[in-house]
């Protein structure tokens, strides 16, 4: 659950395990940026090794790991009833098994720098389709005039005034696909899955582990086994998993519930920045003006688009027993 961007729901507090104060919250939120915004290297890495749905697929697997072994530790259980597994399977498409597909197969032709900005639209999607599915986000000049900003930003990244000449249509379209499927996920847990009874941890193993059964059906049927194991990618392709997938939604449950879902939602905007920075040291990826302008004029509108509506105007109630309770500020991931 994202990317990251998936891109994880925001949380409300969970039991003290984790609620752990032995690492300020500020270096754990800078641990979850960092390991979000690396995400994009990590699939970058990954599939000079493997097949894309071969890199989704050890994502999912080392990530349910991690979250399965959380959810033993804290004695909790997985969820119950066909019809919560029926709405997690289709969460589990698309904000898991779709996404990561679609950004592992993006980065086959375009650079981790633009993948991790393409992530960043992920809250101008949702503002858009919020708008229709969701009641209690309306639309305000201010947000209308984020939108429009991010999309000025995108056209920025892309270079239209060039035509989009030098620029993989395929693999940029696949990565805004991913970045949209995000949104459209967020919004569907967010109107199926409340109030089910069922812990945080114990929905996210859930949804992570129906994700990873849907790419072991569809893995074998695309790909062959490789014929050798190279170390590099393989490191890559288990950080991007226990790390991204696993650990990074444990970490977030934890800063979320310390400082709630609005300042937690700020990793958003560091995940294109660090993106940026791990593509073009690591793996030298050339950097034009554009991406890295274009990049702060699509956060600039994304961050305005989130903001609230007057507080004069009651927020509606919900319940905020399960993941779907996710906040509409919440953080997209790889």
């Amino acid at each position: 659950m994202s990317h990251a961007t998936d891109s994880a729901p925001s949380p409300s507090p969970l039991p003290s395990p984790f609620r752990s104060r032995l690492l300020d919250w500020r270096v754990r939120f800078g641990v979850l940026a960092l390991i979000w915004g690396f995400s994009f290297l990590f699939i970058k890495v990954g599939t000079d090794g493997f097949a894309p749905f071969q890199v989704t697929f050890g994502r999912l697997l080392f990530g349910t790991a991690v979250l399965a072994a959380a959810l033993l530790v804290k004695r909790d259980r997985l969820p119950r009833g066909a019809r919560t597994w029926g709405h997690l399977a289709v969460a589990a498409f698309l904000l898991n098994a779709l996404p990561f597909s679609l950004f592992a197969y993006a980065e086959l032709t375009i650079p981790s720098t633009l993948a991790g900005i393409c992530n960043a639209t992920t809250p101008l999607w949702g503002m858009v389709l919020s708008l229709v599915a969701l009641s209690e986000d309306r639309p305000t000049r201010v947000r209308a005039a984020g939108l429009g900003i991010g999309f000025i930003g995108v056209l920025t990244v892309l270079g239209a005034w060039q035509g989009f000449s030098g620029l993989d249509v395929t693999g940029t379209a696949l990565a805004l696909l991913a970045s949209f499927s995000y949104a459209v996920g967020w919004i569907y847990v967010r109107r199926t899955l409340s109030g089910t009874g069922s812990s945080h941890l114990s929905l996210a193993t859930g949804q992570v582990g129906a994700a990873t059964l849907q790419l072991a059906l569809v893995t074998p049927l695309f790909t062959t086994l490789p014929e050798s194991v190279e170390l590099l990618p393989l490191l890559a392709v288990i950080a991007l998993g226990a790390l991204g997938t696993g650990y990074a939604m444990l970490l977030q449950y934890g800063v979320v519930a310390e400082v709630g879902p609005t300042t937690a939602s700020m990793v958003t905007y560091f995940i294109p920045v660090i993106a940026t920075a791990a593509g073009v040291a690591f793996l030298g990826e050339h950097l034009a003006w554009n991406t890295p302008v274009g990049a702060a004029v699509v956060l600039l509108g994304a961050a305005l688009t989130q903001t609230r509506t007057s507080p004069r105007t009651p927020a509606p109630s919900r319940a905020t027993a399960s993941l779907a309770d996710a906040p509409r500020k919440t953080p997209t991931r790889a």
